[in-house]
């Protein structure tokens, strides 16, 4: 009993060592490791080429207007087309009462038929004439006057043939026709109106509708771009290379057939100083109606320095502005205001704000802060969707925004 009360030496060091530990566990809880840093997905920014294209509003209009008038005076008998049909050029659209101008082409032809006998008088006596101021059985005053009478009957012969065939368009125009091939729009008279050449009455309207145009509206600044490149050869308007352009209707679906750029406006409206570009597109079905209001993407050329960068990568700052977040020095992150000119896909074009081989954060971008130390790893990004998804951008596809 006498012994258990003094602590051997063996039970000392026992203390001792447990002292030791406690104190050791102190010392690695006061000095834990830093955390490791944010990992967030970055794309490496690289060049590709990419089309370059504009969007530009309009609206289509016909390719040939032709607006049918009276040319003669006269009581319509008759009309000899359906309304909104189709009509061949040289198509009789309207009749015209034509006996006033059977009338008129009959005593024409007689007047032509009298000159033409009081001619063969004067020929006769001229000839006559002739034999006898030889033999000096008539006077040369005589002979003169006998050929400035033949020069008159000559005259009224022609001016015969003119009157007839005067008479002869009037009783033509009595059968209105079509100038052109096309569709017809509404009759502005009907069976019994009595029409004027004199007014020029409309009498129809017809619309060559293939192909069409297209009147697109276009800034000055983009108009005088688009010049230099057709003068540059950048854009062409002729050959297998000339430029397409693709249309989108109002009810947003895309036109099937491709247009061809014609040609830019020589002239810039004052009042909202832009341009008119004209396109001419296909339209076998009647798709394509004149007055309607179209969007179309026009091509002009190729970008082959453009930087893409998956939209998701992109954000907007408090003025608008576009900016990016980038992997600096020391694997800090950077924020840099970039300039787009529009998208590809899923993927901004970049023209400026970044450089090749930057490192952009496409993921994880919720994480990371300006300044901040980030660990970047490759990025896995979905496959881009196919062309024949409908949701999906057409691949290929460069489609500008305003305002970035």
């Amino acid at each position: 009993m006498l012994l258990a009360r003094f602590p051997t030496r063996h039970s000392g060091t026992a203390v001792a060592a447990m002292l030791l530990m406690a104190l050791a566990g102190c010392e690695k809880q006061a000095a834990a490791p830093p955390p490791q840093p944010t990992e967030v997905g970055v794309i490496t920014v690289a060049t590709s080429s990419v089309p370059v294209f504009s969007n530009l509003p309009g609206r289509t209009s016909a390719y040939q207007v032709a607006q049918v008038r009276a040319r003669v005076d006269g009581i319509v008998l008759s009309r000899d087309f359906t309304e909104g049909s189709n009509v061949k050029a040289g198509q009789r659209l309207y009749k015209i009462d034509p006996q006033p101008y059977i009338a008129t082409l009959n005593a024409a032809k007689a007047t032509l038929a009298r000159a033409q006998a009081n001619l063969v008088a004067q020929n006769a006596q001229v000839d006559r004439y002739k034999v006898l101021v030889a033999g000096n059985a008539v006077s040369k005053q005589n002979y003169d006057n006998a050929l400035a009478t033949q020069g008159q009957a000559a005259a009224d012969v022609a001016s015969g043939q003119a009157a007839v065939r005067t008479a002869e368009i009037n009783l033509g125009y009595t059968d209105v026709k079509s100038p052109i091939s096309g569709r017809i729009g509404l009759s502005e008279v009907t069976p019994g109106a009595y029409v004027q050449a004199s007014g020029a009455t409309l009498l129809a309207t017809v619309q060559q509708l293939d192909p069409m145009y297209v009147d697109l509206t276009q800034s000055s600044v983009d108009g005088l771009q688009l010049r230099t490149d057709m003068q540059e050869g950048r854009l062409q308007t002729t050959g297998a290379n000339a430029a397409k352009v693709q249309l989108t209707l109002e009810n947003g679906r895309e036109y099937a057939d491709t247009g061809k750029l014609q040609f830019s406006d020589v002239s810039v409206d004052q009042g909202t100083g832009s341009v008119t570009v004209r396109a001419v597109f296909p339209n076998r079905n009647n798709v394509l109606l004149p007055g309607m209001f179209v969007r179309a993407r026009l091509e002009q050329g190729v970008n082959n320095q453009a930087m893409l960068i998956p939209q998701v990568g992109v954000t907007h700052d408090q003025s608008g502005r576009p900016v990016a977040l980038v992997i600096g020095a020391e694997d800090k992150v950077e924020q840099r205001v970039i300039t787009t000119t529009g998208t590809r896909g899923a993927d901004w074009i970049v023209t400026g704000g970044l450089k090749v081989g930057d490192r952009v954060i496409v993921q994880g971008t919720e994480k990371a802060r300006p300044g901040t130390k980030v660990k970047a790893v490759e990025a896995k990004l979905p496959e881009p969707a196919k062309a024949s998804d409908p949701n999906s951008p057409a691949a290929g596809a460069a489609t500008p925004k305003t305002g970035s």
